[in-house]
């Protein structure tokens, strides 16, 4: 059974840091990119980074460019987004997604106000 959890939401305040992470079971996690996407509100779900089963390609939306870093550590099952420099805009519901299986986690909420 295919299973992604996400955790690391919270409240931060403008230019503040926050660091998600996503657990995976039920597949060969090393053979499989992951990716984060998120749904602010009012908006549609949009890409924000995607990376590579080995971890060496990582690729991010233009908005999220130097801000924003995905990175994976396999040994844990793990797929993490670290968000610096975070902005009211960046409010929204995060999501981790196996693109291949179409699997979904159930999202972690990130409010960025003051």
């Amino acid at each position: 059974q295919v299973q992604l959890v996400e955790s690391g939401g919270g409240l931060v305040q403008p230019g503040g840091s926050l660091t998600l992470s996503c657990v995976a079971s039920g597949f060969t996690f090393s053979n499989h990119a992951m990716s984060w996407y998120r749904r602010a509100p009012g908006k549609e779900r949009e890409l924000v980074a995607i990376i590579t089963g080995d971890g060496r390609s990582p690729g991010y939306k233009d908005s999220m460019k130097g801000r924003f870093t995905i990175y994976r550590d396999n040994a844990k099952n793990t797929v993490y987004l670290q968000m610096n420099s975070l902005k009211p805009d960046d409010t929204a519901v995060y999501y981790c997604h196996a693109p291949v299986l179409d699997s979904w986690g159930q999202g972690t909420q990130v409010s960025v106000s003051s």
